[in-house]
């Protein structure tokens, strides 16, 4: 088993290790669901590569992927920057739903329709490869590395999300910037973990780490353990259940944030 468990968990490491960071300032700008939208709309894309006869794990569909992925950061960050009488979230939803809708209509008509819309959403992650695994540690260092250099412009941009004020051509390139970066890391994660499982390590261990920390570090370091033993739960359950190992680990996420939520209930 701890053979068969090895490269998953590794790649569970380093997904919990960026998602985290982001999902504090998701979190902090109080768009929750924009992971879950963009990571749809990173499997629209590619989806549409499938369709088009491009191989799954291809560089080409990933491509696809990114453009798809890149329209939405900019969608998004440009909704922010326009006066708005509709909430970010409300259109983030919509957002959400569209693809998730036209993703199941480009599939109705395939074969292995199913079997690819199983993937795009639950993923594969028992059986990444090691190689699949070094190139998005090497991606996510990169992208780590950049927002620590400028790691207080976009704290600064996350925290003002919620200012009535119009945002000046600064804020609006560090938004943009911040929705690019967070678009490289959902499509890259979407290949490995599927939709779901890519929106639970983002939200649900930064969730538990705000239960109980308040410092970025703490809150990070917190929510990389609970992420770590979250995977590594879900994984014994699917082996010995034998069931879909993203399945798993987003129940088993979820379940350790409802038990860790009555304990700080009750404390």
């Amino acid at each position: 088993m701890i053979d068969l468990i090895f490269w998953p968990l590794l790649a569970s490491f380093v997904l919990t290790g960026i998602h985290v960071y982001l999902g504090l300032h998701v979190v902090t700008r109080g768009v929750i669901f924009v992971d879950l939208a963009l990571a749809q709309v990173a499997a629209l894309g590619a989806a549409v590569g499938i369709v088009m006869g491009l191989d799954h794990d291809g560089n080409a569909s990933y491509m696809m992927a990114l453009a798809f992925t890149f329209i939405g950061a900019a969608f998004f960050a440009y909704i922010r920057s326009i006066d708005q009488k509709v909430p970010q979230e409300a259109i983030i939803g919509i957002t959400y739903v569209v693809c998730a809708a036209a993703m199941i209509l480009l599939f109705s008509k395939s074969a292995e329709g199913s079997e690819h819309l199983n993937h795009l959403l639950v993923g594969s992650i028992l059986y990444v490869t090691p190689e699949k695994i070094a190139y998005t540690a090497l991606l996510y260092t990169a992208i780590g590395f950049f927002h620590w250099k400028y790691k207080q412009q976009f704290f600064e941009i996350s925290q003002s999300h919620l200012k009535t004020t119009e945002l000046n051509s600064s804020d609006r390139f560090w938004d943009f910037l911040f929705y690019v970066t967070f678009g490289f890391v959902v499509t890259s994660s979407v290949k490995i973990a599927g939709v779901l499982l890519v929106f639970s390590f983002l939200i649900i261990p930064t969730i538990a780490a705000l239960l109980f920390k308040k410092s970025v570090k703490g809150r990070l370091v917190f929510g990389w353990c609970f992420g770590i033993i979250g995977s590594l739960l879900g994984m014994f359950i699917s082996i010995v259940a034998d069931v879909p190992t993203g399945a798993a680990i987003v129940v088993s996420l979820g379940i350790m944030l409802a038990l860790l939520g009555i304990f700080h209930l009750r404390r």
